[in-house]
């Protein structure tokens, strides 16, 4: 009985990435519709969809993200992409925190290493979404205020409208941002819609935006904007920027900072 579920299941979710595949996107109503399947059932398979094709899940939906045949990667996973690197570029961003200083971390492995490297300090106050950099920060001198939501398993980020509700009512000075992207034409991108909806929220409470971010990021556009590169402040990264990205910061006087090799 259990192999005969497993491979309706599995005959489903082929069927469920080839609609995908066909059309760019599906709602959860398509699929119960069209599948025969409970909404929870739909919502499971697109899931485990996200983990092995290149699909982005969206508010009641999925769409599907096969010209870059890129996915919305498990911190896990990213945690041991450009390591080093990471390191060095949160060193850098860490360098610019003092005390007295409200910032903002959203998620991502790069801001996890920020936390990380503010641990042992006093008088600063974190504004995070990500419940894995408000666990890091535990037990540490370090204030923290975590925005309500919903957790994205893959990412650890809390995510919705209750979060992004708090966060109207807050001000930050420093905002560290995350992303997937980072062009010239599409901004700073990521690709989970709802990411970027509360990165939304937290830039429009802060005075300062920062993007930190490794060279593998430069040039790409993800699927969802966060912000335009006109509303960004600084860049912390660990290569030099590529001809155009460079040319479009150097016109907005977006401050390009380079980590220490």
């Amino acid at each position: 009985m259990a192999d005969s579920q497993l491979s309706k299941g599995q005959r489903r979710r082929d069927g469920i990435l080839n609609e995908l595949k066909r059309t760019g996107r599906i709602t959860i109503a398509d699929i119960v519709e069209q599948f025969g399947c409970s909404e929870v059932t739909a919502r499971r398979d697109l899931e485990l969809l996200e983990k092995s094709e290149p699909i982005i899940r969206t508010m009641g939906g999925a769409m599907y993200d096969g010209m870059n045949a890129a996915r919305d990667v498990s911190f896990a996973e990213k945690e041991g992409l450009s390591y080093l690197e990471k390191e060095r570029i949160a060193a850098k961003a860490a360098a610019l925190i003092n005390e007295g200083d409200v910032i903002g971390l959203s998620g991502g492995t790069t801001n996890y290493l920020i936390a990380r490297s503010i641990k042992s300090r006093r008088g600063i106050t974190v504004v995070t979404n990500a419940v894995n950099i408000a666990m890091e920060l535990g037990g540490s001198d370090v204030q923290v205020v975590v925005t309500g939501g919903m957790m994205r398993h893959n990412s650890f980020e809390l995510c919705g409208p209750l979060g992004e509700a708090m966060v109207a009512h807050l001000n930050i000075g420093k905002m560290f941002i995350g992303v997937d992207g980072v062009s010239e034409t599409g901004g700073i991108t990521t690709y989970s819609e709802q990411e970027a909806q509360i990165a939304k929220a937290l830039i429009a409470r802060s005075q300062l935006t920062i993007a930190v971010f490794d060279h593998t990021k430069v040039g790409k556009t993800s699927l969802f904007s966060i912000a335009p590169l006109s509303h960004i402040h600084s860049f912390i990264t660990d290569e030099p920027l590529t001809q155009s990205v460079a040319a479009e910061a150097a016109r907005l006087g977006i401050d390009v900072q380079l980590c220490d090799r």
